[in-house]
């Protein structure tokens, strides 16, 4: 792999900032934010005054966990522009979540934010490796999802050359990677995965393309996929973390120097970790939720907004920023299986470690009577025998029974007998709703 660490000239004076100079500067941001948000939200005004505190009390950064946390419920309750806290002529663009589960998290954003917003983006492709005047392939998906735009617009910013393919068309993708010989991609994980098939399904090596740097986000991944990435298209495989509802990509961004989590822009976005039941806030080095208050955000100001990311807070190593672990699950995806705790990327971590079996799968939560169970689907890779699969396949059981704690089955499948996905990778199906469970007594 070639080397892409940034000079120091190349880096933002914050980015070199001492760590004395930083707070100063959050806890400056952080009144204002805090005082943006009372004064032109009509619900957060409502928030602090029923928890009785004021943004004047702020007076130091700890005082933070004295103010009330934000959720998707209360953005939803807020649907679409009840947390703007500018007039709507100011809001110079709008994107929104899915809203699979309910209404959409409408987000909102000034002019100035757009500004900001590319900054940031420039900053982490640069981090990730990313230099000025390389061609950068982005195969997120455009639209009111904010991954594509904030892809697009920060490689703009930082002065590359953008190919702006989105999401979708898998053989093209691996076409244009061939004929148009990007420097950088930015894609899920999973989409990557599809992309790679596709590319030795059409003859390409994926060893042997222009690919030098992968920026990889909008979904959870572990180390064994980066490896398995790095080792299929000998490039930098980096994570890159954000959240609409805070801001979209770019929140926080490994650097291709250390590749050790990722560090959170921390001049724009102060970051906590809580325990997910108590709601209290944990020291620095303990696993629990990710809460992020913006400081600086005009249209959309967020007050301890729980993402619902499971990770820890780190000391700063290639910036002073601190870092947060990789993302591997959300409290909201965590499968709880005969009273286990389990995450999608638990089981992937094991597949990975079953050279017989592809990366693609997905956990069926089905419910017999009072039990539920679980089933995983995962294809067999080309060139592996239906015979040679079915045996991994009860080996990766084993190791599951062994170091997860859970028993269930393991299904394996034909190559692309797994839905393919143009962004995020669905990885749990859950049929246990499909028809009525049993009634407690």
């Amino acid at each position: 792999m070639q080397d892409r660490s940034p000079s120091p000239g190349d880096l933002e004076p914050v980015e070199r900032a001492s760590l004395d100079e930083l707070r100063t500067l959050q806890l400056r941001r952080l009144q204002w934010s805090l005082r943006h948000a009372y004064e032109n939200v009509p619900q957060y005004r409502a928030m602090f005054d029923e928890q009785h505190v004021h943004p004047g009390d702020l007076r130091e950064l700890s005082d933070l966990g004295r103010f009330p946390f934000t959720d998707k419920a209360v953005l939803r309750a807020n649907y679409p522009y009840g947390m703007f806290a500018v007039p709507r002529e100011r809001i110079s663009r709008l994107h929104a979540s899915s809203g699979t589960t309910g209404r959409p998290t409408v987000v909102g954003y000034t002019a100035d934010d757009i500004r900001t917003w590319a900054r940031l983006m420039a900053r982490s492709i640069r981090a990730a490796g990313g230099r000025p005047g390389d061609r950068v392939h982005v195969a997120y998906g455009y639209g009111l999802f904010t991954g594509g735009l904030g892809a697009h617009y920060g490689a703009e910013e930082l002065g590359c050359t953008v190919i702006p393919v989105s999401g979708g068309m898998t053989e093209r993708q691996a076409m244009l990677i061939k004929d148009f010989a990007p420097d950088v991609i930015m894609v899920t994980p999973s989409y990557m995965l599809a992309i790679m098939d596709e590319m030795e399904r059409q003859g390409i090596d994926p060893r042997g393309t222009s690919l030098a740097v992968g920026i990889f986000g909008a979904e959870p991944w572990t180390e064994d996929l980066r490896t398995e990435i790095e080792q299929r298209l000998d490039l930098h495989a980096i994570d890159i973390y954000g959240l609409s509802e805070v801001m979209g990509p770019g929140v926080a961004t490994e650097c291709v120097e250390t590749k050790d989590g990722l560090h959170v822009w921390e001049d724009h976005f102060y970051p906590e970790i809580i325990d997910p039941l108590t709601g209290e806030v944990l020291p620095d080095g303990e696993v629990g939720e990710l809460v992020l208050t913006s400081l600086t955000k005009e249209a959309m100001p967020v007050v301890r907004y729980r993402t619902r990311d499971l990770t820890r807070l780190l000391p700063g190593t290639a910036r002073p920023m601190r870092r947060i672990e990789k993302i591997t699950g959300r409290t909201d995806d965590m499968i709880i299986l005969r009273g286990v705790n389990l995450f999608p990327t638990q089981i992937e971590e094991l597949i990975l470690r079953t050279p017989e079996l592809a990366p693609h799968f997905q956990c069926v939560l089905t419910r017999a009577g009072r039990l539920d169970a679980m089933t995983v689907k995962v294809e067999r890779r080309h060139g592996t025998s239906p015979e040679a699969a079915r045996a991994a396949g009860r080996d990766l059981a084993t190791m599951v029974k062994n170091t997860i704690g859970v028993s269930l089955t393991i299904e394996v499948i034909e190559p692309d007998g797994v839905e393919r996905s143009m962004g995020k990778m669905r990885r749990i199906v859950d049929h246990r709703g499909d028809r009525p469970g049993p009634t407690t007594p």
